[in-house]
């Protein structure tokens, strides 16, 4: 694949659109022991970490990825943290997180605009300022219902045009709008998008290059339409990003906190991830794990354990 040249971020590493000059799928498997080189720590496995820790502990282990939030993003500031990213000389997986678009007309729905068009912004300096094969992905999270509202429909048609007023800001950034669909137990507050099929319905009014879609494990996993909806999205060209992690009952009190790692669930990584790769991904893997007992752990442990866990659960499966 050939890089075009003019990124707004001016990274040769990067091809525009967040399509990285390198596949990923042709570095040389490491040593018995070493983690895949497929592998993404995405930061909020590690969310008590501030960024130079989350960065040191995911280098000093061999990984080679990290996909980051913006939150501690911005405690350092955009320009510091895109310094301390370089440094480490990991590749850049995704930004997370923009979206919250259900909102209707007014100030704050401006003002969440406003923000996305920021995170864009960050995106694609932090995309910049990876190592090569960095791919400047933001992930979008649709937003719930507004409060007092039951228009489900309507709240999705306020996504799909939040989107298309982001698109230019996008395509100028040379940045992926990855929709993310959730659950369906987090429609009401957090995502009115729930399966992979409305997530690139919603795409299809655009440029693959500039809006595509999360595939995450937790998420999709129990939708029987999930293995046709990702050869869907690899035939459209959308799958902007690959997220692993397990689903194990019982839940958590705060089903937020409900993610395991790979393999410790009932998530059937074999199907997923095959299909994945035969849809075409051929890009990092980002573990992204959300569980109160993990986030409790050193971090160095934890990013050892996602390393172990992922070659178990889903490395023999990347072909």
């Amino acid at each position: 694949m050939s890089i075009q040249a003019g990124t707004s971020a001016g990274n040769p590493n990067v091809a525009r659109h967040g399509i990285p000059s390198t596949d990923i799928r042709d570095l040389s498997r490491q040593s018995d022991g070493a983690p895949d080189p497929r592998l993404s720590i995405n930061q909020a496995t590690i969310k008590h970490a501030d960024l130079a820790t989350a960065l040191r502990v995911t280098a000093d282990a061999g990984i080679q990825a990290i996909g980051l939030w913006r939150e501690p993003v911005n405690e350092v500031g955009l320009d510091v943290a895109a310094r301390m990213l370089a440094d480490a000389g990991l590749r850049f997986t995704t930004h997370c997180r923009g979206g919250f678009f259900t909102l209707p007309d007014g100030p704050e729905r401006t003002a969440a605009l406003d923000d996305n068009r920021r995170a864009i912004e960050e995106t694609a300096t932090l995309a910049a300022a990876g190592a090569d094969g960095s791919t400047a992905v933001l992930v979008l999270v649709a937003g719930g219902l507004p409060e007092g509202s039951r228009d489900l429909v309507g709240a999705r048609e306020r996504v799909r045009d939040a989107i298309g007023v982001l698109a230019d800001d996008a395509r100028a950034a040379g940045v992926t709008l990855a929709i993310e669909p959730l659950h369906p137990m987090y429609a009401s507050d957090r995502a009115v998008v729930s399966t992979l099929g409305q997530a690139l319905d919603i795409a299809a009014d655009f440029e693959p290059a500039v809006v595509g879609a999360a595939v995450d494990t937790f998420h999709i996993w129990w939708d029987p339409q999930v293995l046709d909806q990702i050869a869907r999205a690899g035939r459209e060209g959308r799958i902007a990003t690959y997220q692993v992690c397990d689903w194990k009952t019982p839940l958590a009190a705060d089903v937020l906190l409900s993610r395991h790692y790979t393999g410790d669930g009932v998530i059937d990584f074999g199907s997923l991830t095959r299909a994945v790769v035969q849809a075409g991904y051929n890009r990092d893997i980002e573990v992204e794990i959300f569980n109160a007992d993990i986030w409790a752990d050193a971090p160095d442990a934890v990013v050892r354990r996602t390393a172990e866990t992922f070659a178990a659960a889903v490395s023999p499966h990347l072909g």
